[in-house]
C-alpha cells in the first residue's frame, strides 16, 4: 500500500512537471512571437498573440489546483514540499511572462504602422535576444535541476537591466532629435521595459530553483544595472 502511494505520488509530481514544462515552452514562443510581430509591424500576428496567452492562464490554474492536492493528499515534507511550492511560483512567474508579452503585442496593434526607422529597433533587438536566451536557459536549468546554470541566468540579469537602460537612452535621444519620433518611441520604452521585466521573471525562476535544491532563499540583492528611472 505504501509502494503504491508512492509510485502515486510520483506519478503527480511528473504531471506537474510535464505541465511547468509545456507552459514554459508556451510563454517562451509566446515572447519570441511577440518580438517578431513588433519588428515586423504584423497587427495580425499581434492579435493572435493577444487571443494566445489564455491558455497560459489556464494552465496556471492547472498547475497550482494539481500542486495543491498534491500537497492534501501526500502531505509531503522537505524536498518534495518544496518541489510542489515551487511550481506554483514558477507557474505564476510563467504566466506574467505570457502577460508581458501580450502587452508587447497590444503596443504592436497601438502603433499600426511600420517602423519610422529599423534602427529604433537596433537596441530592443539586442535585449531581445538576450532575455530570450535567458527563458531558455532557466527553463532547461530548472527542467535538469542544474543549480550552476540557473546561478548564471541569475548572474545575467544585470546585463538586462544594462542594455535596457541602454535602450531607454537611445530612445530618449531619438525622440530629441525629431518629434516625430515621439509618439512610437513611447510605445518601444514601453515595450522595452515588459522585456526587461520578463528577465525578471527568469531571474526569478533561478532563484525558485536555488531555493528547490538548498531549501533556502536568497536575499534580493541581485546584480542590478537599470539606470533607466534615473537617466
Amino acid at each position: 500500500m505504501q509502494e503504491h502511494m508512492l509510485s502515486s505520488f510520483d506519478a503527480q509530481l511528473d504531471a506537474i512537471a510535464g505541465d511547468l514544462a509545456e507552459m514554459g515552452h508556451m510563454a517562451r514562443k509566446l515572447t519570441a512571437d511577440a518580438v517578431d510581430a513588433l519588428t515586423a509591424s504584423d497587427v495580425d500576428k499581434a492579435k493572435t498573440i493577444i487571443a494566445a496567452d489564455r491558455p497560459i492562464d489556464e494552465m496556471q490554474q492547472i498547475i497550482e489546483q494539481k500542486a495543491v492536492l498534491a500537497i492534501a493528499k501526500n502531505q509531503p515534507m522537505a524536498i518534495d514540499l518544496r518541489v510542489l511550492v515551487a511550481a506554483m511560483r514558477v507557474a505564476n512567474d510563467l504566466e506574467r511572462i505570457g502577460d508581458l508579452a501580450k502587452n508587447i503585442a497590444k503596443r504592436t496593434i497601438a502603433i499600426d504602422e511600420p517602423l519610422r526607422s529599423q534602427k529604433l529597433m537596433t537596441g530592443f533587438g539586442q535585449l531581445s535576444k538576450l532575455v530570450l536566451a535567458q527563458i531558455d536557459d532557466v527553463l532547461a536549468a530548472y527542467a535538469g535541476r542544474d543549480a550552476a546554470m540557473a546561478a548564471r541566468v541569475r548572474e545575467k540579469d544585470g546585463d538586462v537591466d544594462a542594455i535596457h537602460t541602454s535602450v531607454f537612452r537611445e530612445l530618449l535621444t531619438y525622440m530629441l532629435e525629431d518629434n516625430r519620433n515621439i509618439a512610437m518611441c513611447t510605445h518601444l520604452l514601453f515595450c522595452a521595459k515588459n522585456m526587461e521585466r520578463i528577465g525578471d521573471h527568469a531571474t526569478n525562476i533561478a532563484e525558485t530553483l536555488h531555493y528547490v535544491t538548498t531549501g533556502e532563499m536568497l536575499d534580493d540583492d541581485r546584480p542590478k544595472a537599470d539606470a533607466s528611472s534615473g537617466a
